[in-house]
């Protein structure tokens, strides 16, 4: 057994005997850790990694929940006496979507680099610059407009925390249940947009008296992160086995499929997140007298609807990618998406409020099953390249399932930028042309060209993964 000088010694993990003994260092650091040790699992490693994955969602959901409230604060501007154009509005909403989406590269390095308790406890402290700034800016209606936008970009802070928390649990979990763990740590975050989008409505007008209280939309997260911030110093661990794979990245990198599936979950991630975040604005604009409904003294608007269908149906398109290939459940996906914006440019000029829900709610359910099916799609592809016979079912030798995981960090982050191209574009439009129509044309026909990729490289019998079920 080996001995220490320090003042407080590593403790083995008790029921545990010779190699596969955990060790507890101070600063809760764990050494010897391996999930695929299944004496090691049952005995104790279950447990821990439950524990840590409950503090990782409930970060990464405050993450989320800041990342959007900017989403939801600009529809309430001009009533608290702000006069930003449409062009500066559609900035405001999408600045902290393309932080956020540069901020997931370095964000999946720091967990080696810091450990996933430290860097959690980091990135959750962040989370209070935006939300203190946002609650001290918006209460002066002459805060200037490039501090406005300084302030929304710190919202990307939240962002960030989706790559380095998905990393950090990915280390936690056997092979055999990363799958489960992972879905459950993304959707508890994809339900921070819904979330908020319910929350900071009522919370700016039940927190006031008869007027509008727009900083609680800041202030009122303040003791949630402070919360994450204790939790992850008290029940979360460092894994001194967890480091950073940069061959992998690389050789992800040079991966054409790589790119090819970035593009596709740009299609659909970033739709999710990019029509989540401006789905407010577009109520508001088109049909204000839904803008807020009242309930009592209460004002809430339907916009989180979007958000909330989109993460639930993430898991199913996960399980359907399971059951008949992720290639034919995106295909079918973005089919969905493109008739739903379709029937969104239909139903504009007949000023009917719930067919105009309706068919969002058909786009959202859409991007959120493309979500499940397109990353399903990222192991099954690299297990295919890597000459992999049953692709669908076998991950392949460790150097691909090294490759396949940093691919998954890399192509969550390239998808986030669909969350800045969608309400620039969407804003564009209403500056050119004084409606959103051309736009959602666009996207339709961005939709059908991504469901042509999906089914020429993933589909057709001449491809490279052909006779493979992708």
């Amino acid at each position: 057994m080996t001995t220490t000088t320090a003042a407080t010694p590593p403790t083995a993990i008790t029921g545990q005997t010779g190699a596969s003994a955990l060790v507890h260092r101070p600063g809760r650091w764990i050494d010897n850790w391996n999930p695929e040790n299944t004496e090691q699992w049952n005995a104790v490693g279950k447990a821990i990694a439950a524990r840590n994955l409950r503090w990782s969602i409930f970060a990464e959901f405050l993450g989320f929940i800041v990342w959007q409230l900017w989403s939801i604060v600009v529809v309430q501007l001009p009533a608290a006496g702000f006069t930003f154009d449409t062009g500066q509005i559609f900035w405001l909403i999408s600045i902290p979507s393309l932080v956020g989406a540069t901020l997931r590269f370095p964000y999946t390095f720091m967990v080696p680099r810091f450990g996933g308790r430290n860097w959690t406890m980091i990135s959750a402290a962040l989370l209070l610059i935006p939300a203190i700034a946002l609650g001290i800016a918006v209460g002066n209606p002459s805060t200037p407009f490039p501090v406005m936008l300084l302030i929304a970009a710190l919202g990307g802070f939240g962002g960030g925390n989706f790559a380095s928390s998905m990393s950090n649990i990915t280390f936690f979990y056997p092979q055999r249940e990363k799958g489960y763990a992972l879905g459950l740590n993304a959707a508890g975050g994809n339900l921070g947009v819904s979330v908020a989008q319910i929350v900071v409505p009522l919370a700016i007008t039940l927190g006031a008296v008869g007027t509008l209280n727009l900083p609680l939309a800041g202030w009122i997260w303040i003791p949630f992160i402070l919360l994450a911030i204790f939790g992850a110093y008290r029940y979360m661990d460092n894994l001194s086995n967890a480091r950073s794979d940069f061959a992998a990245s690389l050789a992800a990198v040079r991966e054409p499929h790589l790119w090819i599936l970035a593009l596709l979950y740009i299609g659909t991630f970033g739709s999710f997140i990019g029509f989540a975040s401006v789905f407010p604005k577009l109520i508001a604009d088109q049909f204000p007298a839904y803008s807020a409904l009242h309930v009592g003294a209460a004002a809430i608007s339907l916009a989180f609807l979007g958000a909330l269908v989109g993460s639930l149906s993430r898991p199913f398109g996960g399980k359907l990618a399971d059951r008949f290939g992720g290639a034919i459940v995106t295909v079918a996906a973005f089919g969905v998406m493109a008739l739903g914006a379709l029937a969104v440019v239909w139903v504009l000029p007949v000023g009917n409020f719930w067919a105009f829900l309706a068919a969002f709610l058909v786009i959202f359910v859409a991007t959120g099953v493309g979500n499940g099916s397109t990353y399903r799609m990222i192991p099954s592809v690299f297990a295919a390249r890597s000459g992999v016979r049953d692709a669908h079912r076998n991950s392949g030798s460790v150097d691909t399932q090294r490759k396949t995981a940093a691919a998954l960090g890399i192509i969550s982050a390239v998808g986030a930028y669909g969350g800045f191209i969608i309400p620039q574009v969407l804003g564009l439009s209403k500056t050119s042309t004084g409606d959103y129509s051309g736009a959602i044309f666009g996207f339709v026909a961005a939709y059908l060209v991504l469901m042509s990729i999906t089914a020429f490289f993933y589909l057709r019998r001449g491809s490279s993964v052909a006779g493979q079920r992708v």
